[in-house]
């Protein structure tokens, strides 16, 4: 009787770290051949329309025809919708060469239906960075990501960081306020407890570092820390290697209080002094409520303070809803530049 030989678990693994790799090799380079194709179709009916320019109608009238004659034959991912797509993404794109290999035929359709050129270049930017799929992508749309990191900086310091022509130096570059955590999933009622909250969380711990921002690595849950002879827990903590320090989180499901932004300074305080190597950076501090008041956070810090506090909303309102919520927090942010100029006068 043969013996018989037993082959490592990590060879195996190897083995189909291999077959995978290949695959997923294998479905990138047919979507980007995707993209090629409709680039080159949008290039081509560019190109045929301007020859009959001088009819206003004709762009329409030969996609709508191009559509009836290829529809049949090569089906619905050639429609008049697809055929128009095609057209808008030669001329957002019109440099074949600046097509990216990481992006498919769906990111880049969220893409072309952007306006803004910087904006766009954003997305597209964040995309390869952090390896979004579709969904993400659609996601940080809706969630109007863009915008909201503009609020409280300006453009050319968000599409700096975003080029990596500049590094974080500042935690307000990277923190985004408010957070929406609608991919939690949790059922619309009146109140949470704190330990549902946080649990929730850590079961969506990816999707969170995605909503916290760039550089984010998860280190702990309920740390304990012993001061003389009373414990306290921190429950969430996390180091952003951009900006080279820990960040320590609060979660409050009730009102905000000055006693909550008092807690979370000593912890900030307690990494600072215990935890933090001499060449990193001091440790940020976020209260994550369902309401802050900016006034008690004034009144409760020092101007200096590594302390934040961000709302969070556990679902994502309705385009309508959040246009108009994003004209109120620009709004304030108007307002606010308007009192400080005026001060510093």
């Amino acid at each position: 009787m043969k013996k018989q030989i037993k082959i490592s678990n990590s060879f195996v693994l190897d083995i189909k770290e291999i077959i995978g790799t290949a695959r997923k090799e294998a479905v990138r380079s047919v979507e980007f051949y995707r993209v090629q194709m409709y680039w080159k179709l949008g290039e081509r009916i560019f190109n045929e329309e301007q020859e009959g320019k001088e009819r206003a109608d004709y762009g329409s009238f030969l996609i709508k025809n191009l559509a009836n004659e290829i529809e049949p034959e090569f089906g619905s991912g050639f429609s008049k919708r697809q055929l128009e797509r095609s057209r808008q993404f030669y001329r957002k794109y019109p440099n074949a060469s600046a097509l990216r290999s990481q992006l498919n035929w769906f990111q880049y359709r969220q893409l072309i239906a952007i306006s803004d050129k910087d904006k766009r270049e954003y997305y597209e930017l964040e995309i390869i960075r952090n390896c979004w799929n579709g969904r993400e992508l659609e996601r940080q749309i809706n969630s109007q990501l863009f915008e909201r990191l503009l609020l409280s900086n300006d453009k050319e310091s968000v599409m700096a960081i975003a080029r990596a022509e500049k590094i974080p130096m500042n935690p307000i570059e990277i923190i985004k306020d408010p957070m929406y955590l609608e991919f939690l999933g949790l059922e619309k009622k009146a109140h949470y407890y704190e330990h549902e909250f946080e649990s929730s969380l850590i079961e969506h711990i990816q999707e969170f570092l995605l909503e916290l921002g760039n550089g984010f690595s998860f280190v702990a849950r309920q740390k304990r820390l012993l001061i003389e002879d009373d414990e306290f827990f921190v429950d969430l903590v996390f180091y952003n290697r951009l900006l080279r320090c820990f960040v320590v989180i609060e979660l409050k499901t009730d009102k905000m209080t000055h006693q909550d932004l008092g807690q979370l300074q000593m912890y900030v305080n307690y990494y600072d002094r215990y935890e933090k190597l001499p060449d990193e950076k001091p440790t940020i501090g976020i209260l994550l409520c369902p309401n802050k008041n900016s006034t008690v956070v004034k009144l409760t810090l020092p101007e200096n303070s590594q302390v934040y506090a961000s709302e969070y909303q556990l679902y994502l309102p309705e385009k309508e809803l959040l246009k108009n919520k994003l004209d109120e927090w620009i709004s304030e942010f108007e307002e606010k530049n308007i009192i400080n100029e005026q001060n510093n006068e």
